[in-house]
């Protein structure tokens, strides 16, 4: 069978999304779904490694990102709509089913769409934020609420905007989190517009419109879920509930020393457990 060839956009209710799609083009396809505050480039670094292995990634911008698709109601971001985003790529791309894996709010879309449509993922690799489900019993039962409270500071209209400047207040969380000042720039620089900002924190907005869709099904693919111990934002307690939500094979791993940002700061060591992963189901 021929490849299927390359794609630099893909279009859903009139949106547009922006899409880099690289390595072998006959190479077995990875998409990566990258977390907030960044944007494809997230996957800079660990994109060629997978590349050096014979693998195709479509990293996409994703709602609020690109900037053909920057819905301005908050309702429009639920995760519903999020994890049909992800399906629509994989479906026009027509390279399913594909390697699936997310960081950060991209591991809950990934975690959603292989709950949803396994059909369409042969493995999932989640990285830092665990089950949907796991992550809200994490907040009843440990301090997971305490370390998650940004997701409430960003509910207030317009101030969380103003504070993501380049060097402003969330950039030195950023920093604070174990972030690099390169790397941090880099996702906040694209910020400074104010629509991509709104964008961006509408997916913590419409959380409040997701309050029964946030315990996503049991996962019925090979799944690997990959924390890191230096992670402010996420305490160990959803990732080691995690397990209780899939039915297939599972591996759990855990970056000694390595901040929440895996792929910027670790990745040739996610490369290699995303590749033994993969191996035996490609």
């Amino acid at each position: 069978m021929a490849p299927k060839a390359r794609i630099t956009t893909f279009t859903r209710d009139s949106m547009v999304f922006d899409v880099r799609d690289e390595g072998p083009i006959g190479g077995v396809p990875v998409v990566l779904l990258h977390g907030f505050p960044q944007d494809s480039r997230s996957r800079n670094a660990l994109a060629p490694l997978l590349h050096q292995r014979g693998f195709r990634t479509l990293a996409p911008d994703q709602r609020g990102y690109s900037p053909g698709a920057r819905p301005r109601p908050r309702w429009a971001y639920r995760l519903s709509e999020l994890q049909q985003d992800v399906v629509t790529l994989i479906d026009q791309a027509g390279l399913g089913p594909v390697h699936l894996v997310g960081h950060d709010w991209g591991a809950v879309v990934a975690w959603d769409v292989a709950a949803a449509r396994p059909d369409l993922v042969r493995t999932l690799t989640a990285l830092s934020v665990p089950h949907p489900a796991a992550f809200v019993r994490a907040l009843l039962t440990s301090n997971q609420i305490v370390k998650s409270w940004y997701m409430f500071a960003f509910q207030f209209p317009w101030i969380p905007e103003r504070l993501m400047s380049e060097n402003g207040l969330v950039y030195r969380k950023l920093r604070a989190s174990g972030q690099s000042a390169s790397a941090a720039h880099r996702d906040l620089e694209p910020m400074q517009d104010r629509a991509r900002a709104r964008g961006a924190l509408n997916w913590y907005r419409a959380l409040p419109f997701a309050a029964f869709r946030l315990s996503s099904g049991k996962v019925r693919v090979p799944t690997l879920f990959v924390w890191s111990d230096g992670d402010i934002a996420i305490g160990p307690v959803g990732p080691e509930l995690s397990s209780r939500f899939v039915d297939a094979p599972y591996t759990y791993e855990v970056l000694r020393e390595v901040s929440h940002w895996i792929p910027d700061e670790a990745a040739d060591r996610l490369d290699e457990l995303v590749a033994n992963h993969v191996r035996h189901r490609s």
